[in-house]
Order: structure tokens, then C-alpha cells, then sequence
């Protein structure tokens, strides 16, 4: 995760000068007594329009992908408690067999391979482009899979840093904005570019921010008051001021905590919540979450830790993170032999790395009519490093303390290894899960796949059966590098999932390769959910008054609708509205609404459905 240097583009070609700002971090010690550091942006620019910028070459990216095999900068060795019996058999694997057909992906084709190994593969849908990021380029794509801009030099977005990768792609849905960030070391620093609109071939505003220690392995979310991240390091509760980085204001902050007693085997990597559909209600606190094997140096028992983290933006020094009741979950083994090596390849005894023991970006958050859900993977070893993934789907009723409300490990056969996974949930309850999947025995080389399953399924399975979306050609050999993640991105439309992952193209040796591709586990199956087959909705402003109408409702059922802002405060709840064929018709007044994006809900607790409206 850490990489050597690589071309970086001249201010002369990016725009206006950087404005330095408060350079050093300040610390303080809040009620807890926890250590809570606090720094405005130390640096900030406008860009130019990615659409100026040069373009990289594909002789350039070759040249440098020959020059950067660097390890990973873990900063422990592992730490694994070596008198723990594993668990003889995973009880929750599916017995069950997929018994539902899957077709070929909706859009399918080839990513950057990018400049390193590994290729580390980041991306998300916006309403027109799919940008994806990997070490150490990215790329904008339009929906039907075209390159229209780049691909580009991480470092175009911050000139003069040094391009190390890294990098993480959000959608902020709630604001219509593109995120990009990337670490930098010697000094360490996180560097983040949120668009100027929602166009991702414009102008960004560029922050950069001094950390502690350096950043690696980032992972970040979107919640309503921040941007908020966890790496590999004591930066392992972060969160940067979204509200200020929307508006292009150069003072935007940055609140740095660790998480306390945080378990793991030497490699910190939990996961901040991050908001899909509605946005979480104003004053709910961003929950993180940490796999927590037996395994590890002074764990006990399987579970995963959560913490609360509570920002305050009036007082950052105030800011606190709190350990929540832990979510006790089926036994696991996330450890594997061999380090770093550890999936077996045909043709070689190189091993690749399965990222043991943390938690699969991302921690995807979903609000419904009276609870809240959360969808996390990890990989498991079944044996003999043979991986399989550990998913699952957990639930609170709008308190914060989280449970399991389904798992299941995903291996429907007895030599393949899965791993390197991510999930998300649509707008029905639908979970698709895609993944890298290798099987030494049956000469099956590193390739991509996914599955999903429909939420009136039985609790604990994939019902669909395994698609492949590539088919890889070569093993990797002389490197056990690989991934270091993937990245499952809910497409606007709420039923379209977008995946970007690694596999292994060429011959001999291999190369590593990124492919990029969507799926519907609803529409792609041909099934009709009920709930959502002629679903309509629209919002429009008429005078003083929001109107809505919701067309197509399941069985006549009540319904709530919520008018919300983009920052998650709830302005108006109208719960309980009756259904008369189908309809509802109702009204929000605007009188007294500020200028800006607002979002209305309308579900119970079988579906939901968000529009978004433009208040002038």
C-alpha cells in the first residue's frame, strides 16, 4: 500500500496556487481522556477542469508498474494467538444450493491496471459516469463503459505531492459531488478532492491534511456531518468537515481520535458507516466497525467491535469515540497460515495475499421505516487457506446497538477460495455480493465473480448461483501482492450495483488486471418484487408547497414520508399516511426552507424510495 514515486504535473498546468493554512495539528484531551487532534486544512486550491488536463500514456503506466513492487507498510507484524484452536467447521457455510439462474452482467469490461502491485481498485456510479482510481491513475468512464476523460495522475488533483495511491472514489449521493482521495508520506499527509458540481470531468476543490503517522490503508464513508476514515495507523477514527469541503471553503477542519482497545492481528482496519439512500438522521453518530477474531493477540471470543464516534464541530476538541455493545456473531476463523501468502494458484507455489483478519470496504448503511441496516464481509479460512466469505446483514431499531440479523458464508463448492469481497444492499433489501475467485486444483486462474440474493429469500443465503463477469488467464507469479481491496458501489437508480475488482490477464508470469462491471440482482434475474414493479414517484415545488406523488404501492399499505436535508436533519416526518389504488398525494410547505438540495423518503418496512429536489 505504500508506492514509490511517479510523474506529477507542474502547478503550472492545475490552476491557481495552493493556500496554506494552519499547519500544525493541535492536540487536546477531552472528558474521556482521550487524545482528540485537531487541524484545519494545511493546504487548499481550486483546480482547473479535469477535462484540461494531459493524459497519461499507456508506454508511461508499463514503464512505472515495472518499478513499483513495494510491501505493504503494516507497521506490526501479526500478532496471532498461536493456542487457539480453529473452528473445525463454519456454522453458518450455505448447505443450502443457489437454486436461482444468473445472467451474464448487465456491462462488463476492462479497468486500469494502473502502476502498481497491486492495482488497489476504487470506484463508484454517479448519475452519468463511473469513475474508478487504482495505483496510481484514475479514470472517468461514461455509463456505458467509454472513457471520457484521463485517465490522470492521482497527483494532478494535488500537485507537487508524491503520488504514493491509495485511493479511495465515493459518490456522495446526498450532495450530488464526487470524492477522491489519495495518502502522501515524507510528510504524511490524506489528500482529498471533492468536485466543484456534480460533473467529474470539472474543477475540484483540493485539501490537504498533516497526520500523525502515516495513513495507510484508508477507508472512508460518507455520513451526514463528515466525511470519516480509518487507516492502518493511529489515525484510526477521522473525520474531515463535509459541509465546509462542499462549499470550497478553505477552513474546513480535520478530527483525528484513535479507536480505544481496538482488537486485531497487526493490521488496524475498521470501517466507518457509510450512507446509502437516506442519509442517517441528524445527531446519529458514525458508527465504526472492527473484526474481532479469537485468533488475536488478546481476543477471546468472535465478534465484531463497534464504537460510536460523536463529532462536534462548534467544539472539536469535545469530539468523542465510545465503545458500543460488541455484535457476537457465528464462529469464525480469520486467520490464515503462511503471512501474507496464502492462496494457491495452478502452476505455481506463489501464494497471494487474502488481506486476513479485518473487514471488507465497505460498511455500507441503510435507514429504514423503524431500523437501520448495515452489510459487512470478511474472508474465512475453511482450511488449509482455503477462503471463503463471511457476509452479513446486521440490524438495530433506530438505537445503535447492532445485531445479526442474517450471515452465511458464501463457498458453494469444496476447492475454490473466494476472497478480496464487497456488498451492498439496494433499495429492496436485495444483497449482491461480487469477489476474486481462484481454484489451484481446477486450473482456474485468478478471476472475478459475483452472486446475490432477494430479501424475501431464506435468512443466511446466496440464491443465485455464481457468475463469472471475467475470466482470468495466468497466475501471478513472484509476487504474493494482490488486491489490497474491491469496491461494490450502489448505482443512483437504488438496484444497480457497479463493482471494480482484480484478476489476472496474459500469459506466463500474469498481469495484474482491474475489470469494471454492473449487475441487478432484481432486474437482471427477471423477477418482479411486488413493491416495486410499477413503483412512481415524483416531487416537484408548485408556489409554497413540495408536492408528492407515489403511485403503485404494494397492497394498499400505509406509508411514512420523510423530507429531509442533505445533511440528514429530518424537516418534516408524515407517518402513517393511508393508501387509497395504489396513491398517495401529499405536500411539504417551502416557506420557510433555505436554498439547497433536499431529499424525500417515502416506505415502510418493505421498501423505500428517495427523490431528490432542488429548492430555489
Amino acid at each position: 500500500m505504500k508506492y514509490s514515486n511517479v510523474l506529477l504535473l507542474s502547478l503550472s498546468l492545475l490552476g491557481g496556487a495552493w493556500v496554506s493554512a494552519q499547519t500544525s495539528l493541535t492536540s487536546y484531551t477531552n472528558e474521556l481522556g482521550q487524545k482528540v487532534t485537531v487541524q484545519q486544512a494545511e493546504s487548499f486550491k481550486i483546480t482547473t477542469p479535469a477535462s484540461t488536463w494531459p493524459v497519461i500514456s499507456d508506454q508511461v503506466l508499463n514503464e512505472e508498474r515495472e518499478e513499483i513492487r513495494n510491501d505493504r507498510d503494516r507497521s506490526e507484524s501479526l500478532l496471532f494467538n498461536a493456542d487457539q484452536q480453529p473452528v473445525l467447521e463454519d456454522p453458518v457455510l450455505q448447505t443450502n444450493p443457489a437454486f436461482r439462474s444468473s445472467r451474464a452482467p448487465m456491462l462488463s469490461f476492462n479497468g486500469q491496471s494502473g502502476s502498481g502491485y497491486p492495482p488497489d481498485p476504487s470506484g463508484a456510479a454517479g448519475p452519468n459516469h463511473y469513475v474508478q482510481a487504482v495505483n496510481t491513475v484514475y479514470r472517468i468512464y461514461n455509463k456505458s463503459g467509454i472513457g471520457v476523460a484521463g485517465p490522470f495522475n492521482l497527483s494532478s488533483l494535488w500537485s507537487g505531492s508524491n503520488n504514493l495511491g491509495d485511493p479511495i472514489v465515493m459518490y456522495d449521493r446526498h450532495a450530488d459531488r464526487w470524492f477522491i482521495s489519495q495518502f502522501n508520506q515524507n510528510p504524511n499527509r490524506i489528500l482529498i478532492a471533492v468536485s466543484q458540481t456534480n460533473d467529474p470531468t470539472g474543477a475540484y476543490y483540493a485539501y490537504s491534511f498533516t497526520m500523525s503517522s502515516f495513513p495507510d490503508y484508508p477507508k472512508y464513508s460518507v455520513w451526514w456531518d463528515g466525511y470519516y476514515m480509518s487507516s492502518n495507523s493511529s489515525n484510526t477514527a477521522v473525520v474531515f468537515e463535509r459541509e465546509k469541503m462542499l462549499a470550497g471553503d478553505a477552513s474546513a477542519q480535520m478530527i483525528a481520535l484513535s479507536l480505544p482497545n481496538q482488537r486485531h492481528g497487526g493490521f488496524r482496519g475498521a470501517l466507518p458507516s457509510d450512507a446509502d439512500g437516506d442519509m442517517p438522521p441528524n445527531g446519529t453518530p458514525c458508527y465504526f466497525f472492527n473484526l474481532s477474531d479469537n485468533g488475536f493477540g488478546g481476543g477471546s471470543v468472535d465478534q465484531i467491535q463497534v464504537w460510536n464516534m460523536i463529532t462536534n464541530w462548534s467544539l472539536p476538541s469535545a469530539t468523542q469515540v465510545v465503545a458500543s455493545t460488541p455484535v457476537s456473531v457465528p464462529a469464525f476463523d480469520a486467520v490464515f497460515t503462511g503471512g501474507f501468502a496464502n492462496i494457491s494458484q495452478p502452476g505455481t507455489s506463489q501464494r497471494l495475499d487474502v488481506i486476513q483478519g479485518v473487514l471488507m470496504f465497505r460498511a455500507q448503511h441503510r435507514t429504514w421505516t423503524g431500523y437501520n441496516t448495515m452489510v459487512l464481509t470478511h474472508a474465512v479460512d475453511l482450511g488449509s487457506n482455503r477462503s471463503g466469505i463471511r457476509w452479513y446483514e446486521l440490524r438495530d431499531a433506530d438505537n445503535g446497538i447492532w445485531q445479526v440479523h442474517q450471515s452465511g458464508t458464501w463457498a458453494p463448492d469444496n476447492t475454490a477460495s473466494r476472497w478480496m469481497s464487497s456488498a451492498a444492499m439496494d433499495d429492496l433489501g436485495n444483497i449482491g455480493m461480487a469477489y476474486s475467485i481462484c481454484d489451484a486444483s481446477n486450473t482456474m486462474y485468478p478471476s472475478l465473480a459475483y452472486t446475490g440474493r432477494l430479501a424475501s429469500d431464506a435468512l443466511g443465503d446466496m440464491s443465485y448461483h455464481e457468475q463469472f463477469a471475467v475470466n482470468g488467464t495466468a497466475s501471478q507469479k513472484n509476487i504474493d501482492r494482490f488486491g489490497d481491496y474491491a469496491h461494490l458501489s450502489l448505482d443512483p437508480d437504488g438496484k444497480t450495483f457497479w463493482y471494480t475488482g482484480e484478476y489476472i490477464g496474459g500469459s506466463n508470469n500474469g498481469t495484474p488486471r482491474t475489470r469494471i462491471f454492473k449487475f441487478s440482482i432484481e432486474d437482471e434475474a427477471g423477477i418482479t418484487n411486488p413493491y416495486y414493479s410499477d413503483l412512481g414517484m415524483i416531487a416537484y415545488v408548485n408556489g409554497e408547497q413540495l408536492m408528492v406523488q407515489v403511485e403503485g404501492i404494494h397492497g394498499n399499505e400505509n406509508v411514512q414520508l420523510d423530507l429531509v436535508t442533505m445533511f440528514g436533519q429530518t424537516i418534516e416526518r408524515k407517518a402513517d399516511l393511508d393508501v387509497t389504488d395504489g396513491r398517495v398525494n401529499n405536500s411539504f410547505s417551502t416557506s420557510e426552507l433555505a436554498t439547497g438540495t433536499y431529499f424525500v423518503r417515502v416506505g415502510n418496512q418493505n421498501f423505500q424510495k428517495v427523490v431528490k429536489v432542488i429548492i430555489q
